[in-house]
This record gives C-alpha cells, structure tokens and sequence, in this order.
C-alpha cells in the first residue's frame, strides 16, 4: 500500500457561512489533484467552528461561581473559563495554568477545545468547537459528492495533549465515510495467535498522520488530502471512540 499525505494550498481565512466545499474543490484543482474516491480528507476543526460561527465573545458571558473558583486556581480568565464549564459535562483536573475537563462530546480536552490562536477577532473572541462534528463531517462529505460525484471520507481533527506524554497529537472529532475503529479481535498475529483485545484508534491515526503536514501555527494549511489507504467499507462516527463510562478508568 502506497500513501500520499499532502495539504492543499491556498484556503482562504474562514468565515461564517462559507462554502467549505467549494473551498475544498477549488484547492485540489488548483494543486492538480481532482478528489478521487477512498480519498480522505482531514479538516482543521477550527475551519468548521469558523463556518459554522462559533465565535464567542468573553464581554458577553459573566463567571458563575464555579468559574471564579476555577479561575483563581487556575490562573486563567475566569470569563474563558465560564465558556469552558458551558462546553463541558465535568472538571477532570484544574492546576496553575491547567483546565483539563470532559467536553460535552465525550473526550477529555484542555480547555474544552476552545480556542484563542488564529482566531483573528481581536483578544476578547475565541473559538469553541463545532456543536456537532460527525454532524458536520457527513454534511460536508455529502456537498462533495454532490457537486463531484466522488465518495470521499471526511475527518474533523483537533489537537490534543496526554497526561502521560509530552506533546500535542492530531485526534479525529468528526467522522463520516470510514471507519473511526478497527476492530482486530479474531484475527491472527504473524504466528497464528488470535488477538484478543486489539482495537484501532482509526480516524486517530489519520488525524494525527495529517497533523505531520498541516501545522498548527502559521502555515495556513486546514485541509489534507490522504491517498492510497485500505480500510473497511464502514461509516464510522468519532463518537465510536469515546470510552463507556463503565470502561474508562480515568472517569
């Protein structure tokens, strides 16, 4: 199996209500690379969140008093941190500079998602994550086959830290149109050995192959084509990655 990962050139800044798209279809013409069927493209969730105007204000929110609690322990403004109590089901750990909770979604995030970098609408707006990403992801896989004829697989990625490692790593929060696990139970390893336990975090290691290309600064590339890949005939949800309460021992 041969694959390509390349990011498409020339997205504009995203504004509320763009054609996405279009925008899309309008990059790989113009990077001579017509959109071909099992191509998957990964989508910067801030590019979503943009079109989709979730744009938020923090002149417009007061702190509840969880949030001024919060943010004197954490150091961080406790209007933001108001925002990220409304996008969240709970707080899994707050520290000096640190607000890690579990976002309404089901994962478990810094500061729900929400985003200050790249915003582009002064200090005091940030960006919350799209209200529903596998929503998102099948609206814009099905605006691609329409206007292309061509079934391509959709990933909503973000970036996310781990408790136990350094570093950021791109994550699927949106799938449409593959598999976001693959379940290897059944099969055989090189020696005959049936797997037992074997899972993968698919639409993850898509999210995070592309993040290798696209940036997370000033590059300006949201959008990334991957090429070449295998993968089951399923329909997929980033949902299906989220843990059962009763199987996360983080909870």
């Amino acid at each position: 199996m041969s694959v390509t990962i390349q990011s498409l050139p020339d997205i504009p800044v995203i504004m509320p209500g763009d054609d996405l798209a279009a925008h899309i279809i309008n990059a790989a013409g113009g990077a001579g690379l017509a959109l071909q069927n099992s191509d998957v493209l990964v989508i910067a969730s801030k590019i979503v969140s943009r079109s989709e105007g979730r744009f938020a204000s923090l002149h417009d929110v007061t702190p509840s008093p969880q949030a001024a609690e919060l943010a004197a322990t954490t150091g961080k403004d406790a209007r933001l941190v108001e925002y990220v109590l409304r996008e969240s089901e709970s707080v899994s750990r707050a520290g000096p500079n640190v607000l890690v909770t579990r976002h309404r979604l089901g994962f478990v995030s810094a500061n729900a998602g929400i985003d200050q970098s790249n915003v582009g609408q002064g200090g005091d707006v940030v960006l919350l994550l799209p209200v529903d990403p596998d929503a998102s992801a099948e609206r814009l896989r099905a605006a691609l086959k329409a206007r292309t004829g061509v079934d391509v697989g959709i990933v909503i990625s973000d970036t996310h830290g781990r408790p136990f490692r350094v570093g950021n790593v791109g994550v699927a929060i949106g799938v449409a149109g593959l598999p976001a696990v693959i379940d290897l139970r059944g099969t055989t390893d090189l020696f005959g050995r049936v797997m037992q336990v074997s899972t993968l975090g698919y639409a993850d290691l898509v999210a995070s192959a592309a993040h290798l290309v696209c940036g997370e600064g000033s590059e300006g590339r949201p959008v990334t084509l991957v090429r070449g890949l295998e993968f089951p005939a399923q329909d997929g949800r980033a949902s299906d990655l989220i843990r059962t309460a009763v199987h996360d021992l983080y909870r």
